[in-house]
């Protein structure tokens, strides 16, 4: 390590490398990220709470294990985690009112796969409330902001995950997927995010918003951090039953510095109307930087694509009023005071407790599963889905992966679209038709904007063949070379 490279500086993989030959500490590397949080974190706001002291005994145990010669791949790693995730013993809020004062008796299988590692867990991130929005402005505490510009968003659900790996106050994080909470805020921070296939990484532990679609992934400094961190958290688990059973390879062995060969489909119905000209002419420019390095570009269609956000905004919903109707005020968190009777109680505890957007999100999908209605919408939307899966599966007969726009535009203001809550849906219009197909999808940094805002690519790979955005991923970084230097903050 230079003189002049600060520890936090450092990726996922150079800190395995020092760590392992003690040229530093895992004690040293927690305190100089516990120190960087307490300096930038009030700037960009990305933890609703740091786990100081746990850090620290973690870290102490991890220089144990390596001086034993006990290590994992992520022994000493600083790592936080999107406020979704159950952790044993630490308050777990989803940035709403009525988890607030929640602490788990237990440990979301993937945590409990961090610390089995050896990893440090720094905190818990802010996000939307129950990993509803695009933009982060939906917790109940605070909005967190987009560290390349502290009057942005950081992108949402997972915008302080997003945030914290770009303002390095987290070597890395974890964050959920949707409708694109990991890759959208991924793309609007610089840093890369993936979404794994459906069933490939434990749900187990994970607070449910809408649970066909829900997907933990990591978000990282560059892909190889993300490949150690996704082998660390894949795998089959028992305890959630829509985990898939099949292996999974070593993702890291996956990556690769070359595109030489690999045929890459381009959706035609992606670049129409409502992408915007920056974001445009940057995913065209790493287009032709891949068929100069080799890929074969191939023109392909999903024709369902118009479907998507229609479909995801019955589906999504119907499963979240469906899930959150557990929080009454009995078995969870906050209770109202002063009500009559037990009805009374419901009714206040879900009004004070809930926030405007998941308020709305409980009554589009309770009035799509009401009686008379189910066929129209939830039915309907079931069949479109299935539609749009087969889609993909079609055009993977064509194609070794899809590569497509993260978002439709780089990062806007904050409180930009707070009033206007379709346009604030439009945000994934790129993303949702992969979590409704169930596939893996990584978004990689592209290029800055002309206000230098981060603008991402995204890769979609087969299902069950997360590898395939691993390799793509990594090689396109290899070839764009390194990114514009992290935000002073």
């Amino acid at each position: 390590m230079s003189a002049n490279t600060e520890i936090t500086d450092l990726t996922l993989w150079q800190l395995r490398e020092l760590l392992l030959k003690k040229e530093l500490s895992a004690k040293d590397v927690a305190k100089a990220y516990l120190e960087r949080i307490s300096l930038v974190d009030p700037k960009v706001k990305a933890y609703i709470t740091v786990t100081e002291d746990l850090a620290l005994k973690q870290a102490e145990e991890a220089d144990n294990r390596i001086l034993k010669g006990d290590v994992e791949p992520l022994t000493g790693i600083p790592i936080a985690l999107k406020d979704v995730l159950c952790t044993k013993g630490v308050q777990t809020t989803c940035a709403s009112k009525i988890l607030e004062n929640f602490v788990p008796p237990y440990d979301a299988t993937v945590v409990k796969r961090l610390k089995g590692q050896g990893a440090v867990i720094l905190g818990k991130l802010n996000m939307d409330e129950f990993a509803m929005g695009s933009s982060t402005e939906n917790s109940a505490f605070f909005p967190t902001k987009n560290p390349w510009n502290l009057e942005c968003i950081p992108g949402g659900s997972s915008g302080g995950s997003g945030a914290a790996v770009a303002a390095r106050i987290a070597c890395a994080t974890l964050g959920s997927d949707t409708g694109g909470s990991i890759r959208q805020p991924a793309s609007h921070c610089g840093v890369v995010g993936m979404k794994p296939t459906y069933g490939r990484v434990s749900r187990y532990g994970l607070v449910a918003f809408a649970s066909s679609l829900d997907q933990i992934g990591p978000m990282t400094r560059d892909v190889r951090d993300c490949a150690i961190l996704l082998n660390a958290i894949a795998g089959y688990d028992p305890k959630d039953s829509t985990s898939h059973p099949s292996p999974c390879p070593d993702y890291e062995k996956a990556l690769s510095h070359t595109v030489s060969g690999l045929k890459i489909g381009i959706p035609k119905e992606y670049f129409g109307q409502g992408l915007g000209d920056e974001v445009e002419k940057a995913v065209t420019k790493a287009m032709a930087l891949l068929k100069e390095n080799g890929a074969e570009l191939k023109e392909i269609s999903l024709p369902h694509t118009e479907y998507a956000v229609a479909t995801y905004y019955i589906i999504a919903p119907a499963e979240a009023s469906s899930n959150l109707m557990r929080y009454d005020g009995v078995k969870y968190g906050l209770r109202a005071e002063g009500y009559k009777d037990l009805l009374e109680m419901y009714k206040m505890t879900r009004s004070q407790g809930f926030g405007p957007e998941v308020k709305r999100r409980i009554m589009l999908g309770t009035y799509s599963l009401s009686s008379g209605y189910y066929d129209a919408y939830y039915k309907k939307a079931s069949q479109v889905r299935t539609v749009i899966r087969k889609d993909f599966i079609e055009a993977f007969k064509e194609c070794d992966c899809i590569l497509t726009p993260v978002a439709p535009t780089p990062a806007f203001k904050l409180g930009e679209k707070l009033d206007d809550p379709l346009q604030m849906y439009l945000s994934d219009i790129f993303t949702i038709p992969v979590n409704l197909a169930g596939l893996p999808a990584i978004s990689v940094p592209c290029t800055l904007s002309n206000d230098g805002l981060p603008i991402g690519v995204q890769f979609v790979g087969p299902p069950f063949k997360d590898e395939v955005c691993i390799h793509v991923g990594g090689a396109f970084e290899a070839i764009r070379g390194p990114f514009a230097p992290w935000p002073e903050l």
